[in-house]
């Protein structure tokens, strides 16, 4: 079974939480020390950003460490090498995040086969138009039994997240606002309204939100309306910060926690 799959099924009654970060920043060769340490403090799903000079849905904070890690020499080719190294030291899913220009210069078949050979999961393309995917990507990664994640925003139509629910298998990214990725200090009535109604559609993935978590309130909204939360910009700027992913990772349960208890999840 694809590791996304038994993560969801094996985990229904626990609000699961995945960290993004960009490969190759803050440092080239730090790749592997950040999985393996937040695998080892309990994340239960890791999303790795594969460096593009053009990340048109990312934030400033994602930009400048896609910027960072350009500079420092990272390349897909580089990051597939650096992921095989600990492949069989990584137990959680592992899922690369990134634009479908350098994926289609390294070819679709050719990053499935690095992907497996790699120990990824599944893939997230969010400039990935949908007719792309059912043609061209999604028989590919099928076939070496790789899941493509697709996005949902407040604006997708009902229709619409019913057909990529249909033909989509892992879990449905929801983005928590058609805006790009960043830090925010809550959600407001608008975005609970857009969750309640996603889960009143009762869809056949689950569901994790993204965009936009960064504290105790937005954790606990995201939580509350689907299967777990999906961190990226905060966890970026405290791991670039720190340049330590074990300091990074205190600070972000520090401010995802408040002031009362941990958030959820098998955290030391």
């Amino acid at each position: 079974m694809n590791k996304i799959n038994r993560l969801f099924s094996e985990n229904k009654d626990h609000k699961l939480l995945s960290l993004y970060f960009c490969a190759g920043a803050p440092t080239l060769e730090g790749t592997a020390d950040v999985v393996l340490t937040l695998q080892r403090r309990g994340i239960d799903m890791i999303e790795v950003g594969i460096p593009f000079s053009d990340p048109m849905a990312d934030g400033p904070v994602i930009q400048n460490a896609a910027t960072t890690a350009l500079r420092n020499g990272m390349t897909l080719r580089k990051l597939f090498g650096q992921l095989e190294a600990i492949k069989e030291q990584v137990e959680i899913p592992l899922i690369l995040m990134g634009y479908l220009n350098p994926i289609m210069q390294y070819g679709i078949e050719p990053f499935c086969q690095s992907c497996v050979a790699s120990g990824v999961s599944g893939m997230i393309i969010p400039d990935l138009p949908f007719k792309d995917y059912l043609e061209e990507v999604k028989p590919v990664a099928d076939r070496y039994g790789l899941r493509v994640i697709m996005l949902i925003t407040p604006e997708t139509s009902e229709e619409r997240i019913r057909f990529i629910d249909e033909h989509t298998d892992g879990f449905i990214y929801m983005v928590s606002s058609a805006a790009t990725t960043g830090a925010q200090q809550s959600f407001d009535e608008q975005k609970q309204e857009y969750f309640r109604r996603i889960d009143k559609m009762q869809l056949r993935n689950p569901r994790m939100i993204g965009f936009g978590i960064s504290n105790k309130q937005t954790l606990e909204s995201a939580q509350q309306n689907a299967a777990g939360a999906i961190i990226g910009s905060k966890f970026v700027t405290l791991l670039s910060e720190s340049e330590n992913a074990d300091e990074a990772l205190d600070k972000l349960m520090e401010a995802l926690a408040g002031d009362e208890n941990r958030p959820h999840g098998r955290r030391e």
